[in-house]
């Protein structure tokens, strides 16, 4: 039933558009994680520099800096965490109340569609930020997880245990941040489905925008090129 109503209030050109969105966000992420071997991503590029930090991470001495650097890395994935719940749980409420989208509609002299499409269009962006907040809470753990195995790196360069674990947390400390810019990708599209609101041409548009933003930051940015660049 609810199938039937969803094909007589949305056209062709809608099931494009929320294609093509889902379509960027898994291929975008997908090229970001697995990128050309003569074109690094910036994500990719930072996870040599992670491994750099955990070999340095045996002999230093205090380890008072990596504490520092390991807390704030955290502090990103708790932040974006709970903004994913209060932006999930302020769609929740349209979506139970969607008038307040359709006075909307009314005041700019526009007939007002049907509850149900208000519903599926805000459900899109929170089912995007549902996916957000469950690898936001996933990084967090990591990164714990990550401090846990830095604390247990011996100082001592001869005992056998300290160059593995000091790899292992690196290994650990990726995959946090990994989770973390899904994370990321996925409130970058969220915020590119709510043009849905507008219609299937404005989602279109968004959907272009946020992934050639990501795709400059990742692939065509200055800050790639100070990381490649060897003399700096």
């Amino acid at each position: 039933m609810i199938l039937h109503e969803l094909y007589t209030v949305f056209s062709f050109f809608d099931a494009i558009a929320v294609v093509a969105i889902l379509s960027a966000w898994i291929w975008i992420g997908w090229r970001i994680e697995h990128p050309a071997s003569n074109r690094p991503s910036v994500s990719r590029i930072v996870n040599s520099y992670r491994r750099d930090w955990m070999t340095q991470l045996v002999t230093r001495q205090p380890r008072i800096f990596d504490s520092a650097v390991l807390s704030t890395l955290r502090e990103g994935p708790s932040f974006f965490a709970s903004a994913a719940m209060i932006a999930i749980g302020g769609g929740l409420a349209l979506i139970g109340d969607p008038s307040r989208l359709a006075g909307v509609t009314r005041a700019l002299g526009q007939e007002a569609p049907p509850n149900l499409v208000w519903q599926t269009k805000i459900l899109l962006s929170v089912l995007l930020l549902v996916s957000a907040f469950l690898k936001f809470v996933w990084s967090h753990r990591l990164f714990g997880y990550c401090a846990i195995v830095m604390a247990s790196v011996p100082n001592d360069t001869a005992d056998p245990t300290a160059n593995p674990r000091a790899a292992k947390a690196a290994e650990i400390n990726i995959t946090a941040a990994r989770s973390f810019n899904q994370g990321l990708r996925a409130v970058y599209f969220a915020l590119a489905a709510l043009a849905w609101l507008a219609g299937p041409l404005p989602l279109l548009v968004a959907t272009a925008v946020t992934f050639w933003v990501l795709w400059r930051r990742e692939f065509a940015s200055r800050s790639r090129e100070v990381l490649l660049n060897p003399d700096l």
